[in-house]
């Protein structure tokens, strides 16, 4: 542990605020002389400039206190929303709809990433007839993908089961920027009625599914796209198939994220 290096600097510090430390404990202690305080500093940063492998470890140690209390806190909220997490009423689902995994994404129509990991979604749904995937609209990369994302969570009114993913994998493989035309387009090529998706933009009932939406990816610290979901476990970014899969295999093991 980085502390024990610490001793020695913090020895000499105490040896200088001897006096102080040494009235009677009923006694308030007086406070450091600037001239005490500034002994004090100096033999710290003295021993910091000679010693700097203690800040480094000192940091190592912060960064992983923090990412256990992050992960800590994950667990957490994976458990309280999980119901919200796999059976939102507003979802996309895609593969198995009775399938015995959930694997669920939060995505962006604008992210680069996301339209990458598009097809590791459709390899796992084609090799795994018991999977079972949800997606999520979590526009966070501008005005263009909230736009997109009202189209798509309006459009769900009108096309339901292989059409809607058809709607999501279709814009999601749009080139260049998507915005609220292009995501209609692509619902009126589907045989949506554009007059009635456009009024349901609107709707409070879009609103409310984007807000649960990022209401859940706050919760669950998500701070890009895309962000898959499996279990007890956050896997960030666009890993690829294999660990994905793997994941998979062992929730269905034990239940568990990793056997």
């Amino acid at each position: 542990m980085f502390f024990n290096r610490s001793l020695p600097a913090l020895a000499l510090a105490l040896t200088l605020a001897g006096p102080a430390l040494a009235q009677d404990a009923a006694q308030p202690a007086a406070p450091f002389t600037d001239a005490q305080r500034a002994g004090i500093e100096a033999i710290i940063k003295d021993y910091l400039v000679k010693h700097p492998e203690v800040l480094q470890e000192a940091l190592a140690e912060a960064e992983k206190q923090q990412a256990e209390t992050q992960r800590l806190a994950q667990t957490a909220a994976l458990k309280e929303a999980r119901e919200a997490l796999i059976n939102g009423p507003h979802d996309v689902v895609a593969g198995n709809p009775t399938g015995d995994v959930t694997l669920v994404e939060f995505f962006d129509y604008n992210c680069g990433y996301c339209r990458k990991a598009l097809v590791d979604v459709q390899t796992l749904i084609k090799t795994d007839p018991k999977l079972r995937v949800v997606i999520k609209d979590f526009p966070v990369l501008g005005p263009e993908s909230l736009e997109a994302s009202q189209v798509a969570v309006a459009v769900r009114q009108q096309l339901k089961g292989d059409k809607l993913f058809e709607f999501h994998q279709k814009l999601l493989e749009t080139k260049g920027r998507v915005n609220g035309a292009r995501a209609i387009q692509v619902a009126k090529d589907l045989g949506a009625d554009t007059t009635k998706l456009q009024k349901d933009m609107a709707s409070p009932e879009v609103k409310a599914a984007l807000s649960e939406n990022r209401g859940l990816g706050d919760r669950l610290g998500l701070s890009g796209t895309p962000a898959f979901i499996i279990g007890d476990e956050v896997i960030p970014g666009a890993v690829g198939v294999d660990p994905i899969r793997k994941t998979i295999v062992d929730v269905r093991q034990c239940g568990h994220a990793s056997c």
